[in-house]
């Protein structure tokens, strides 16, 4: 698998609101990863953790995709905060699930059409707003 096998996937990923891909690789067992940040400060960024969270991680109890999303960061006492400094990552478990598999999972699954802001609000949005 090389880089160019990663294009579809992250062509989607940064369609996806607050979304900014900046990494991607694979290890030596074929295993891959895809490493991007999350503008925290955008209105539909935690929409964006649980729509991702609930098809890579969750999407079903009995046959869960072999993928996991997790945030990570450098130490904050260092760097600083989560504004700057948490990034997330998509990860494979199985070398035979490819980033293009990924990539469809995602787009059958997220708001449509992606890019569309209004395709990711709830329709209990007006009530959280103003808090």
């Amino acid at each position: 698998m090389k880089g160019e096998e990663f294009s579809a996937l992250v062509n989607y990923l940064q369609e996806v609101p607050a979304v900014n891909v900046f990494g991607s690789g694979i290890f030596e067992n074929g295993l891959w990863w895809v490493k991007f940040s999350i503008d925290i400060k955008h209105i539909y960024a935690w929409h964006v953790v649980q729509e991702i969270g609930h098809v890579v991680n969750y999407v079903s109890l009995e046959e869960r995709l072999p993928t996991v999303f997790y945030p990570v960061s450098p130490p904050p006492y260092i760097n600083g905060g989560p504004d700057e400094f948490l990034s997330w990552v998509i990860e494979s478990e199985d070398a035979d699930f490819t980033p293009d598999d990924m990539k469809e999972w995602l787009s059958g699954r997220l708001p449509q059409p992606v890019s569309d802001l209004k395709a990711w609000s709830t329709s209990n949005e007006e009530d959280w707003k103003e808090v």
